[in-house]
């Protein structure tokens, strides 16, 4: 049996999700295009009625939360949607150390 369109979608979203998350969590870059071609697919699923869009942050969280241990929520705090709007996809790396070049 075939899988339906809208569902191709959201599994495709769900495996970039988890790369991108994933690659963060280890200290990998992720491209800005990467997160790019995400956020359009984001747009596609609620445009085609795949998803809404409170039900695409549930799944974006979700990767999240399985990929660095903590929702995005816990990360950002609970009014990240309000800095990051709908369909921007906060993709955060980890500071690099900083080592003094000077012995003072």
């Amino acid at each position: 049996m075939q899988m339906a369109i809208g569902q191709i979608l959201l599994d495709e979203l769900q495996r970039r999700w988890t790369d991108m998350f994933a690659a963060l969590a280890r200290g990998d870059d992720v491209a800005p295009a990467a997160g790019l071609r995400a956020e359009g697919l984001m747009e596609a699923a609620v445009l085609t009625g795949a998803a809404d869009e409170a039900g695409i942050d549930r799944m974006l969280d979700a990767a999240h939360k399985a990929a660095k241990g903590e929702s995005l929520a816990a990360s950002l705090g609970d009014n990240w949607r309000e800095f990051h709007h709908f369909p921007e996809i906060p993709l955060y790396m980890h500071r690099a150390p900083v080592v003094p070049s000077t012995p003072d």
